[in-house]
C-alpha cells in the first residue's frame, strides 16, 4: 500500500525571458496576478490540498520569493500602528500557509534536473511537483483529484487537458486508454511532438504526482536539447516499469508563462473579485466602445 503524498515541490528556477525586461531585476515567480505573486497562488493551491510541506527549487536572483514567504516585522508593525488590520492579516497568512523548504538548482539543466534537485528532501515519498507558470484557479479540485487516483491506486499521476491539434506540438503528449471518466492509462508519453506525429491531444500540464520511483528514472535518462534533462524522457521511462496514470480536466488552468494568457488571468480574477470585479467591467466595456469592438 502507497504512502500519502505530504509534500510538494515547486521548481522555480527559470530565467523568465519571455517576460524580459520586468525580469531582469525580479524573478518571473513573483510577478503579481491581481495583487499577489504568481507562486502565491500555487503554494495556495498545496495548502488547500492538505500539502504542507512545501519545497520550492530556486536559483540564482530568486532570493525575493524567500524573502515574500517570510515574516516582516518592520511592515506588520506599520500595518498596526496605521489599523490596516485587513492588508496586515494578508500579509502575515503569506508567511504562515506552510513548512516552506529551499534549496538551488545551481546548474540550469532542465526540468528534469530541477525535480532530480528535491530527491533528498523528499526521501522515499511520493510527492506532488507543481509548476509555478501554471496556476489553477478551483479550489485545488485537479489536485486533490489527482492526490486520490495516487491514494486509489499507488502510481504517478499527470495532469492531461485536451488542446487543439494546432497546440500539441508545445507540450508533452500521451497515448491514453480510458480507464474512467476523466481518468486514462498512460501507454506512452512524447515531448513537443508535431501536429502529425502526435498520438491524442491530451497534453501534459504542470501537476504531476509521483512515486519515488521517478528518482531513479532521471538517473537513467541522458541530456537532450541543450543539454537539458527532460522529465517527459524520465515519466516515459517510469512508464515502462509501473503504471502511470493521467487525469484529465477542463477549466481553471492560466498558463501564465505566457503574456495574453498572463493579461486573461489578471483580468478574469480581478471580474471575480467583488471590490474590484465591477470597476474592472465597467473599464473593459468602454473600452471596447471606444475602440468599436461592440
Amino acid at each position: 500500500m502507497s504512502s500519502r503524498v505530504r509534500k510538494a515541490v515547486i521548481p522555480a528556477a527559470g530565467l523568465g525571458t519571455r517576460f524580459l525586461p520586468a525580469t531582469k531585476s525580479q524573478p518571473k515567480e513573483m510577478l503579481p496576478v491581481v495583487d499577489k505573486p504568481s507562486i502565491q497562488y500555487v503554494v495556495e493551491e498545496a495548502v488547500r490540498a492538505g500539502l504542507t510541506d512545501i519545497l520550492i527549487i530556486t536559483g540564482r536572483g530568486k532570493r525575493a520569493i524567500e524573502d515574500h514567504f517570510d515574516r516582516n516585522f518592520e511592515l506588520e508593525f506599520f500595518l498596526e500602528q496605521q489599523g490596516k488590520t485587513d492588508l496586515l492579516k494578508e500579509v502575515q497568512e503569506s508567511s504562515e500557509l506552510g513548512n516552506i523548504h529551499y534549496i538551488r538548482q545551481k546548474d540550469p539543466l532542465g526540468l528534469g534536473h530541477a525535480v532530480s534537485v528535491a530527491r533528498e528532501h523528499v526521501g522515499d515519498e511520493p510527492f506532488a511537483v507543481m509548476l509555478g507558470d501554471d496556476i489553477m484557479v478551483d479550489d485545488s479540485k485537479l489536485l486533490r483529484s489527482m492526490l486520490d487516483v495516487h491514494d486509489r491506486y499507488g502510481r504517478s499521476v499527470l495532469a492531461l487537458k485536451d488542446v487543439t491539434r494546432e497546440e500539441i506540438s508545445s507540450y508533452g503528449c500521451v497515448e491514453p486508454e480510458e480507464v474512467d471518466e476523466d481518468l486514462v492509462r498512460v501507454h506512452s508519453i512524447i515531448e513537443k511532438p508535431s501536429a502529425e506525429d502526435a498520438p491524442s491531444t491530451l497534453a501534459v500540464i504542470g501537476r504531476y504526482v509521483f512515486t519515488p520511483e521517478i528518482f531513479g528514472a532521471l538517473d537513467r535518462i541522458e541530456p537532450g536539447r541543450g543539454g537539458e534533462l527532460q522529465l517527459t524522457d524520465a515519466i516515459d521511462l517510469l512508464n515502462q516499469d509501473q503504471t502511470v496514470y493521467g487525469q484529465v480536466f477542463t477549466d481553471g488552468r492560466y498558463d501564465i508563462g505566457q503574456k495574453v494568457d498572463f493579461l486573461r488571468a489578471n483580468i478574469e480574477l480581478a471580474l471575480d473579485r467583488d471590490d474590484l470585479g465591477p470597476d474592472t467591467e465597467k473599464f473593459l466595456l468602454a473600452t471596447l466602445r471606444r475602440r468599436g469592438i461592440i
